[in-house]
């Protein structure tokens, strides 16, 4: 029917009103919760628990569906990268990186990015629209359905153990939905991924680092890519508006409700912050923080005025910090042969679509959001 509700997105107290809004008592919320997010069933014919009519009742109210991947890509190293298209036609990028025992999906939060940073890919494309807690949460579940992982067990066992929200956009501009989704997969009745196994990158969105704090307390990880102002506004334009004193003092307030340490993302770019002086000065930032750090070798794309630090230089300042009582390994580029690698969201799969488009328009025919998959 065309007036159907989606019900992946709603939270527990949103799924017992549909409930009661169709005449059915409240604890069939419970077992819809259940069979959406425990088994990861979309038939409603298939929620054997459930008498027939009312499975019959539930398909002409409701669907439960995933996003479509128009695109599924699996590099050398067996990242996967998804390409999924929305309801509107829009797309954002979803990447699986596995790891020897276990693996992470980075989960995108907007689609583009309005943060416009010099050396990541996906800044160039501008911001288009927030992903609501449904495209969110489906990500995660076109993950679990691509490594056949129903049901949800809790903690263990996995190989999509982890979930970073480091893909496209800044989780923090768009806060309401990216909590309204992470607490439906932290829920334990349900995806059940411990707020220890989900980290939430930020580039420093002063504001709402203590709300995030206070109500979700999942990992906190920063980009931060620089120790004084003056690099940093010239590579993250955020910091303009919220400057490092500023950041700095946000995350010294996040550790009062939160013990484990706060992990700081710290992209290595030759000759512009990987120097021993600014190795110094990230120890005399992070003073009084329980910390790590990340450091990322600058994964080069097309057009970007950047090169990566010379491997030797990465090693000297992974050194320093070790020395001076920090974990700082040096993270191994992953996916990097189709582009999934950090700061690549978005430039293939971009190139791709405007392409087929051209294509098509060049030939007469409209656009109508059409894409062959691609495996």
């Amino acid at each position: 029917m065309s007036d159907t509700k989606e019900l992946v997105g709603l939270s527990r107290a949103e799924l017992a009103e549909e409930m009661a809004a169709i005449g059915e008592k409240p604890f069939r919320a419970k077992q819809l919760w259940h069979w959406i997010y425990n088994r990861g069933v979309t038939d409603f014919q298939a929620m054997t628990t459930l008498a027939k009519p009312l499975r019959d009742k539930l398909a002409d109210h409701y669907f439960v569906r995933r996003p479509e991947a128009s695109r599924v890509q699996t590099s050398a190293d067996g990242t996967r990268k998804w390409l999924l298209r929305f309801s509107d036609g829009n797309e954002a990028e979803t990447v699986y990186i596995p790891e020897e025992d276990r693996g992470a999906v980075c989960v995108s939060s907007q689609v583009g990015c309005t943060l416009t940073c010099r050396f990541c890919h996906t800044g160039t494309q501008l911001l288009v629209r927030n992903l609501t807690a449904a495209e969110i949460v489906g990500q995660f579940m076109v993950a679990r359905d691509s490594y056949d992982e129903w049901p949800s067990t809790v903690d263990g066992g996995r190989m999509i153990s982890n979930i970073v929200l480091m893909g496209m956009g800044e989780p923090l501009f768009n806060y309401d939905n990216v909590a309204k989704a992470l607490k439906i997969i932290m829920d334990g009745e349900g995806i059940a991924v411990s707020k220890r196994r989900i980290t939430l990158s930020t580039s420093g969105v002063v504001p709402m680092i203590r709300r995030c704090g206070e109500e979700l307390r999942v990992n906190l990880a920063v980009s931060l890519h620089a120790v004084t102002d003056e690099i940093r506004d010239r590579i993250m334009p955020i910091n303009k508006k919220y400057p490092l004193a500023e950041l700095m003092q946000s995350l010294r307030d996040y550790q009062t409700n939160n013990a484990r340490r706060i992990t700081f993302e710290y992209i290595m770019l030759k000759g512009v912050n990987d120097s021993l002086a600014d190795a110094r000065g990230l120890i005399r930032l992070v003073e009084g923080i329980p910390a790590k750090f990340n450091l990322i070798p600058f994964n080069k794309w097309p057009g970007s005025d950047f090169e990566c630090s010379d491997m030797k230089d990465i090693k000297r300042f992974s050194d320093f910090l070790f020395e001076a009582g920090y974990s700082a390994p040096i993270r191994q580029p992953r996916g990097t042969d189709i582009l999934a690698a950090c700061g690549q969201l978005k430039s293939d799969s971009e190139r791709t679509r405007c392409s087929r488009l051209k294509a098509r328009l060049d030939a007469g025919i409209p656009d109508e959001h059409h894409s062959e998959p691609v495996q």
